[in-house]
């Protein structure tokens, strides 16, 4: 290997993109550049993004990079290949003959699909699990099967363009492969991402007929699934023109290959916009009873599927963000843990982030955020700790769910993304889990994940051997007792228990009016005496026959 093959990493997230080039002599980072993406948010519960902003920032990031490149003394043509990596469920859909956008793309955290969610509930007894054993996945408006029906019932110019055959869906990997590689040349994912859409079956990796007359979503508009590890066609334009992009994965499966856990087992939790926290289950497909969901977690070319749990938080660094913008108690983000440290506690302060519902493992849409426990005495000090304290409060939900599912206590958690740089954060999530918490020195492991895959498939090396590859550790330990830990915990489940139900528009329309009326335990009472009633005349008259 040369000792200047360098290996590039397109990381699309829902903030920002990014290019990055690592070393594949020794896998240090080199340099990248990043662009913030503008989130389009009009009306509550909306989150889009303009689909050209997206292949237009990456393409800029790319050039920025040979640029560095250059100035370094390095050329972009010693990069051999290219790895994508992605954020999930964020739905477009595209103009197959024009290529262009026939909306914006709509975003994973977005939900206004909650009708929708509702309509079709009411074909399946309200049972939000009804498609597990087929796709992994409960009925939520976070993933693209919802979105794509919203898109196809709301807006004329897709309704026309599957009237005529021209429509193509994607998740954003998707769309950046039909734009770099070249439009019409690939249509394609990967089966992480077609594992986030809910028409994906688990088993057999391809599009399911069940799945699709469900949701009454054409197969036509459907990309090719391919492995994780492949060659999914060179870069058609620009300095890597040529270039083969040769993987592609979701941004949360190429943080589980990068943070090197791929032995059943092992977990890794990335603190970002929201917390993703994912549990290697090997070559089993474990379907969860306490509130996650199953999901792919990487397929190396021929090989066979891995598979994960995962719980997802919606809001974790998005809470920051909050507190920053709108009520103007941080200057910047990074400010939160100086701040969150002149404060010993959080004053009894509890804030559950609920802002469009709770995730796993409650998947509760009727959820709305709440700050209890205010005093005279409190600060806005005790307002940022106790929201950085609700993100490893929302981690532990899940790892107690993860430790329920799998029958074995987790002994580690790996951690990655934006918020594991804040110390206060990670020191108070091992305080709660009351296991170590392990951060990497590679920051950078989403990206490293998608180049891990890249190399590995173009023959640099074949990821057996993960101790040759350098990540080194910080860890940070509990400090606090097993007392102190079930008595925070116990009040944080008040305080969550508090915030429900209060988005009553929410309430699924497919319940009968009695119970939206009187409530869920009278609704049932009546429910049965009518129906009591209703076949006791029904008999009677048969008998009189």
């Amino acid at each position: 290997m040369d000792e200047h093959t360098l290996i590039g990493a397109i990381d699309q997230g829902t903030s920002s993109s990014r290019f990055l080039v690592f070393s594949a002599k020794d896998f240090q980072l080199i340099t990248y550049h990043q662009v913030p993406i503008k989130l389009i948010s009009d009306q509550a519960g909306w989150v889009e993004i303009d689909p050209k902003a997206i292949i237009d920032s990456v393409v800029e990031c790319i050039e920025k990079v040979s640029q560095y490149l250059a100035d370094m003394g390095l050329s972009h043509k010693s990069i051999k290949v290219v790895g994508l990596t992605n954020q999930r469920e964020t739905t477009i859909l595209w103009d197959k003959i024009t290529g262009e956008p026939l909306y914006n793309a709509i975003v994973w955290l977005d939900t206004r699909t909650h009708s929708t969610v509702d309509e079709l509930l009411a074909k399946c007894n309200n049972n939000s699990n009804y498609l597990k054993v087929e796709c992994g996945l409960p009925l939520s408006t976070y993933f693209s099967a919802l979105k794509i029906k919203w898109l196809m019932d709301n807006v004329q110019e897709v309704k026309d363009a599957i009237r005529e055959n021209r429509c193509a869906f994607g998740t954003v990997d998707s769309w950046i492969l039909w734009n770099l590689v070249g439009n019409k040349s690939i249509h394609a994912t990967d089966v992480t991402n077609a594992s986030r859409t809910m028409l994906m079956n688990l088993k057999s990796l391809e599009w399911d007929d069940y799945l699709c007359d469900f949701f009454s979503i054409p197969k036509s508009i459907l990309p090719k699934i391919k492995s994780s590890a492949e060659n999914y066609g060179p870069i058609n334009s620009g300095s890597l023109k040529g270039v083969d992009i040769a993987a592609v994965l979701g941004d949360q499966q190429a943080d589980l290959v990068g943070q090197l856990c791929w032995e059943k087992g092992m977990a890794k939790n990335t603190y970002g916009t929201g917390c993703f926290l994912l549990y290697n289950t090997g070559s089993d497909i474990v379907y969860s009873t306490h509130g996650l969901i199953t999901t792919v977690a990487y397929k190396f070319g021929n090989e066979k599927p891995v598979y994960a749990l995962e719980g997802s938080v919606a809001i974790a660094g998005a809470a920051l963000n909050w507190l920053r913008d709108n009520l103007k108690l941080l200057e910047d983000e990074r400010d939160s843990e100086e701040i969150a440290e002149t404060v010993k506690d959080t004053g009894d302060v509890y804030f559950v982030p609920a802002f469009s519902g709770l995730f796993a493992p409650h998947w509760n849409a009727t959820a709305r955020g709440l700050i209890i426990g205010i005093t005279q005495y409190t600060t806005k000090a005790h307002i940022i700790r106790a929201t950085l304290e609700a993100v490893a409060f929302q981690n532990l939900e899940i790892v107690e769910a993860m430790n329920k599912d799998s029958g074995t206590n987790l002994k580690k958690l790996q951690v990655s993304g934006g918020m594991s740089k804040n110390k206060c954060l990670l020191q108070m999530q091992a305080d709660l889990l009351g296991i170590p918490v392990v951060r990497p020195s590679m920051t950078e492991t989403t990206s490293f994940g998608a180049a891990l895959t890249a190399g590995k498939t173009i023959g640099l090396w074949d990821l057996k051997d993960h101790k040759s590859i350098p990540i080194f550790n910080d860890t940070f330990y509990s400090t606090i007792s097993e007392e102190t830990r079930r008595s925070k915990y116990k009040k944080w489940k008040k305080a969550v228990e508090k915030c429900m139900g209060w988005d009553e528009t929410n309430e699924p329309l497919s319940k009968p009016f009695w119970k939206r009326l009187v409530g869920e335990p009278l609704g049932l009472i009546l429910s049965l005496s009518l129906s009591i009633t209703a076949g006791y005349f029904i008999l009677k008259k048969y008998v009189k026959k």
